[in-house]
């Protein structure tokens, strides 16, 4: 996945990844702006997950999109 494309189409993209992440909050995914390593912690933050297990899921979405 090119992320330069995700942030490009940050507002699309939002639907899809509060499908994945319902606990993402609008007012996170304005401020990730199609930063990945923001939306990573903010994962981690949101879930109470290690930076690895968010990288790792990042990854699996990333494949299926």
């Amino acid at each position: 996945m090119n992320w330069d494309r995700v942030a490009g189409n940050w507002k699309q993209v939002t639907g899809q990844i509060k499908q994945q992440w319902g606990k993402l909050t609008d007012d996170a995914l304005t401020e990730i702006k199609g930063h990945r390593e923001q939306l990573v912690g903010k994962i981690q933050e949101a879930y109470g997950i290690s930076k690895e297990e968010a990288e790792k899921q990042v990854k699996e979405w990333e494949k299926l999109h």
